[in-house]
């Protein structure tokens, strides 16, 4: 063997280590955070008022998430925000398409007239006033509407599945269908939607992610405590420790509820991302197919 080629592999070697180190400490560094906030959260609170939780759970308990599932607040924001990621997810998805379809259609006159406005919206708005009275005006304050349709439709999802139904839909097959007497709608719903099945499921995570963690437009657009998603009940308890004392159940003393207030930050974490961490697997053999796909050309 040539010690050229001997000193390349053994370089090759040594990029190959300081890949694998430098990555695995990213890992630790990124990880650690959620196994502590996990581990907090199985923990007795007299272990994580004390600081004696590093890495595995001190004294396991339940008590958290008992206290959790216990208050009527978490309970009913958990279920809204269910109800708003659901409901938002499939308005987004509707919207998207009937923006995204047509504008890939080389036979639509006008197309670029009208891409050329969504790009607009995307540089320009008209500001958070405008959009409150809006929102007022149609009559959707102080209500589950408020939450839905005013981040129905997201341009640059549009412009990625705009740009996937473009590169993947080829035209000889739109002919086909046509000659067979096959309509627009019927073509989308039969053929396009069913062969567009990464591209859907990617832009649908994004929105459920979007609806998930939305906190911003129910502090604007709600009053009512009763339809409060999570993550402004989680806001509340973490940003300005309003912890009603009688969700924290029967501890005798000051320093055993402020513990399992502390505990109780914790266990909200886990309950706010379980569920998306459950969805985020089945969806990730998606992302290159239907983002990478999406982003080619615009």
């Amino acid at each position: 063997m040539k010690p050229s080629i001997m000193k390349e592999a053994r370089a090759d070697r040594w990029f190959t280590l300081l890949n694998y180190a430098v990555l695995s400490i990213i890992l630790i560094v990124v990880l650690y955070p959620l196994v502590f906030v996990v581990s907090a959260s199985f923990s007795s609170s007299t272990a994580v008022l004390s600081g004696r939780v590093w890495l595995w759970p001190v004294e396991p308990t339940l008590e958290g998430y008992r206290a959790v599932f216990k208050n009527a607040m978490v309970v009913k924001g958990f279920i809204n925000t269910m109800f708003y990621t659901v409901a938002g997810t499939g308005i987004n998805l509707v919207f998207s398409v009937m923006a995204a379809y047509p504008l890939s259609r080389k036979d639509f006159r006008g197309r670029n007239g009208f891409m050329l406005l969504f790009v607009f919206t995307m540089m320009f708005s008209g500001g958070l006033i405008p959009s409150y009275l809006l929102v007022k005006d149609l009559g959707m304050i102080d209500t589950v509407w408020a939450m839905l349709f005013p981040a129905a439709l997201s341009v640059w999802n549009v412009i990625i599945m705009r740009t996937y139904f473009q590169t993947t839909i080829p035209d000889e097959l739109l002919e086909a269908s046509q000659l067979d007497g096959c309509s627009d709608l019927r073509f989308l719903l039969r053929i396009v939607l069913p062969l567009s099945g990464p591209i859907l499921a990617v832009i649908a995570l994004f929105y459920a992610v979007g609806h998930w963690n939305q906190y911003f437009n129910a502090m604007i657009y709600l009053k009512r405590a009763e339809l409060y998603p999570l993550q402004l009940v989680l806001r509340d308890i973490l940003v300005q420790n309003e912890v009603n004392i009688d969700m924290l159940g029967d501890a005798k003393t000051a320093a055993a509820r402020q513990g399992l207030r502390e505990l109780l930050k914790y266990s909200l974490i886990v309950v706010t991302s379980f569920p998306l961490l459950v969805v985020y697997p089945f969806v990730q053999k998606f992302f290159v197919k239907g983002v990478m796909i999406g982003s080619l050309k615009g």
